[in-house]
């Protein structure tokens, strides 16, 4: 009886320690991609759609 027990907190220990991991990696992500966002990103948005056609020089 003892040994089951044990087992069972075993694993839920386990899974309690995966899980946090797992969440402290996808939080870690996201504060890089914001930081990365805020370093290389531009001040303005520079439209794309309705400009001028591009004439080619020689």
């Amino acid at each position: 009886m003892v040994r089951v027990k044990l087992i069972l907190i075993a694993i839920a220990s386990i899974l309690a320690l995966g899980s946090a991991g797992i969440w402290l990696l996808i939080a870690e992500r996201q504060v890089t991609q914001e930081h990365r966002a805020k370093f290389l990103g531009s001040s303005k948005p520079y439209p794309t759609s309705g400009g001028q056609k591009m004439n080619v020089e020689w």
